[in-house]
């Protein structure tokens, strides 16, 4: 598996993150469903990280800073096909260990409380992610669920 900085504007890429929105849409209120579109990933202080094997779209994943010392995981997504066989996890590997090379001491996520973020919900745990206040703007609410990391 090989991360890549970048790949928005791939046809694959931006297929899955269509499909990340429409599917998290799907069960969580719109006022209520935080997941950024291509312009808002390649907005500044977002760092997007596609996974391939060769030419095969494994998954995507992001980092948009907070401030200096803090930063978000956003849009982090496995193509359905490739779903448990890993590759959520050596995203996270990859964002996190980019967070602390990046000098974050701290990083976040928000993400739905619907059965479907459940597998998600898991390995955030237990990778040391806690629950926490809402952060960087986001309004709390039944739908969304708001972890956190010491880096």
């Amino acid at each position: 598996m090989e991360i890549r900085a970048g790949g928005l504007g791939d046809a694959r890429v931006e297929a899955l993150i269509r499909h990340h929105r429409d599917e998290s849409r799907a069960t969580t209120p719109a006022d209520n469903a935080h997941s950024l579109d291509s312009a808002g990933l390649a907005a500044p202080g977002v760092a997007f990280f596609s996974a391939w094997d060769a030419e095969d779209l494994l998954g995507v994943g992001a980092l948009k800073a907070i401030d200096d010392g803090h930063a978000e995981l956003k849009s982090m997504r496995t193509a359905p096909e490739h779903l448990r066989k890993g590759v959520a996890r050596v995203l996270l590997d990859h964002l996190i260990a980019e967070a602390r090379a990046r000098g974050f001491t701290r990083l976040s996520l928000e993400t739905g409380t619907a059965p479907m973020f459940a597998p998600a919900i898991a390995m955030y745990e237990g990778y040391g992610f806690t629950d926490c206040a809402p952060f960087g703007g986001y309004p709390a609410s039944a739908h969304n669920r708001f972890m956190t990391m010491a880096l």
